[in-house]
C-alpha cells in the first residue's frame, strides 16, 4: 500500500471543505488579509521569479507598498513545468504556459531585473548579478528552483541531455522532448528514468507519461512506453495505476526499484540505459529524469546542507544556516510538504509576511499552509491529493489530507481535470496576473 492510499481513508468532504474556507483569501495560504504596513520599510531582493519568487515579491508590496522589493529573474517569459506536461501531450500550446511580469512591476511596483545573480555575500547583505552590479538588502528571498545533478547518473550530463532531455525546467527542453515525441516512428519506444525523492513534483513524471501514452494511443497506437524508476512508491500510485488500466490498458509498463528499475548510466549517443543490475534498454526516445538539487545561487549563499536543499525554519522558513536569508519551493526542506508549485506560492505568502513583520520588529503571524495537486491521467481524467500542514513542536507537520477516491465513476474524474484546469487558472493569475 502506498503512503497515499494509507491516507484515503481521512475524510475527504472535511478537507476541502477546510481548503475552500483557505480559498476565500486568494490562495493566500494561512496567514490573514495583509494589512497595510506603517512607517518602517526596507530592501527586499527576490531571486527567481516562478511561483515562489513572484509570489513573495507579489504579497510583500501588498504587505507594506513602502517596501523596496526588487526582483532578479533572467527570463523575461517564464514557462510553467506544472502544465507542461499538457505540451508534451499535445493538448496545450507552450504559449499557453508562459507568464510575464508586468503585472508586478506596472501594478504592484516591484521592480523587475532580467539578470542572473551570481553570488550572495550573505555577511554584508548583498547580491551580484550577471550585469556586474549589486544590490544591498536587508532581507533577501530565495526562490531558485531545482538543478540538475550532473553525472550523478554516469554519462548524464549537460551534452546528453540535448539528446536524451530531461524536460524538468520547462522550456527550451520541453520543446527538444516534444520534437522527438512527433518524429518518433510507430512502434517505437519511449523510454522515461524517474528519479528517487526527493525531487521537484513527485507526480509529474507519471503524469506525463499518461499524457504521452495519450498522445501515443491517438497517434502512434503500436509504439511502447516503459519507466524505469528509482523507487518503489511513487506519488497517487494506485490512482494513477487505476487509470492506465482504464485508457491505455497494458501500454503503459512500470518497473520499480525491487524489479531493477535503477538505472544508473546513460548512453546518449546510443539512447540505451543500464540498470543497477546490467539490465540494457534501448529508446528511440528517451526522457531522462535525474536526481536534483537547490538551485546553484543556494550553495553560494551558503545556505544548502550536505544534501543539496536547503534547511528552513519551520515557522517563516528563514534559513538555519544564514540571517535575513528566506528560502521558498523546490529548493527548501519542507517535507512533509511535496516540492509544488502551490506549496511554493503557500510558502511564499507566509515568508512575506514573516519579512513584513520582521522589517516592523513584529512577531510573524502563526502561519499554515495548504496543497492541492492535480494530474492528469488523460484530458477527461483528473486525479488529485491534498494536505493541510501546520508547525508542531517546531517541525512542519501534516495535520489533514486526503486523495481522490478509487474506482470512481467517468463523472468524477472529469470534473477533477477542470478542476485541474482552473486550480492552473487560479494559481497563474494569483502569482503573475497572467489571464486565464
Amino acid at each position: 500500500m502506498t503512503h497515499d492510499s494509507q491516507r484515503s481513508g481521512v475524510n475527504r468532504r472535511q478537507l476541502l471543505k477546510g481548503l475552500g474556507a483557505v480559498s476565500l483569501l486568494p490562495l493566500v495560504g494561512g496567514v490573514s488579509p495583509f494589512a497595510l504596513g506603517g512607517q518602517h520599510a526596507g530592501k527586499v531582493v527576490v531571486v527567481g521569479g516562478g511561483f515562489g519568487g513572484a509570489t513573495a515579491a507579489k504579497y510583500l508590496k501588498r504587505a507594506n507598498p513602502a517596501i523596496e522589493v526588487t526582483l532578479i529573474e533572467p527570463a523575461e517569459t517564464f514557462y510553467t513545468c506544472p502544465f507542461s506536461n499538457l505540451h508534451l501531450g499535445g493538448l496545450r500550446s507552450m504559449q499557453e504556459i508562459s507568464h510575464g511580469y508586468d503585472e508586478l512591476r506596472d501594478r504592484y511596483g516591484v521592480q523587475v531585473i532580467h539578470a542572473m545573480a551570481e553570488d550572495v555575500n550573505a555577511e554584508a547583505h548583498t547580491v551580484r548579478l550577471s550585469t556586474g552590479d549589486e544590490l544591498a538588502y536587508d532581507r533577501l528571498v530565495l526562490s531558485p528552483g531545482i538543478d540538475i545533478r550532473w553525472n550523478a547518473l554516469e554519462g548524464y550530463d549537460e551534452a546528453a541531455a540535448e539528446k536524451a532531455p530531461h524536460a524538468w525546467k520547462a522550456g527550451s527542453q520541453t520543446e527538444i522532448l516534444r520534437s522527438q515525441l512527433e518524429a518518433m516512428d510507430d512502434g517505437g519506444t519511449f523510454v522515461m528514468v524517474a528519479p528517487a525523492n526527493p525531487f521537484r513534483c513527485p507526480p509529474g513524471p507519471y503524469e506525463r507519461a499518461s499524457l504521452v501514452a495519450n498522445y501515443r494511443a491517438q497517434h502512434k497506437p503500436k509504439s511502447k512506453l516503459l519507466i524505469l524508476d528509482a523507487k518503489d512508491n511513487f506519488s497517487k500510485q494506485g490512482l494513477f495505476m487505476e487509470g492506465w488500466e482504464r485508457l491505455y490498458g497494458d501500454r503503459i509498463e512500470w518497473v520499480g526499484l525491487s524489479n531493477d528499475g535503477r538505472v544508473t548510466r546513460v548512453d546518449a549517443d546510443r539512447l540505451e540505459v543500464e540498470t543497477e543490475f546490467g539490465t540494457l534498454h534501448k529508446a528511440d526516445v528517451l526522457n531522462v529524469i535525474p536526481p536534483q538539487k537547490a538551485g546553484w545561487i543556494a550553495e553560494r549563499a551558503g545556505v544548502t546542507d550536505e544534501s543539496g536543499w536547503v534547511p528552513v525554519k519551520a515557522e517563516t522558513f528563514e534559513s538555519q544556516l544564514a540571517q535575513d536569508i528566506y528560502v521558498v519551493g523546490d529548493a527548501s526542506v519542507a517535507a512533509p510538504m511535496p516540492k509544488s508549485g502551490f506549496c511554493a506560492n503557500a510558502q511564499a505568502k507566509v515568508v512575506a509576511a514573516a519579512i513584513a513583520a520582521s522589517l516592523e520588529s513584529r512577531p510573524a503571524p502563526e502561519a499554515y499552509w495548504t496543497n492541492t495537486c492535480y494530474s492528469l491521467v488523460g484530458p477527461e481524467y483528473g486525479i488529485s491529493v491534498a494536505g493541510v500542514y501546520r508547525v508542531q513542536d517546531g517541525v512542519i507537520a501534516e495535520v489533514s489530507g486526503g486523495v481522490s477516491p478509487s474506482a470512481a465513476p467517468d463523472a468524477t474524474r472529469a470534473l477533477e481535470a477542470e478542476y485541474a484546469v482552473g486550480w492552473y487558472n487560479a494559481i497563474c493569475q494569483d502569482t503573475w496576473g497572467t489571464p486565464a
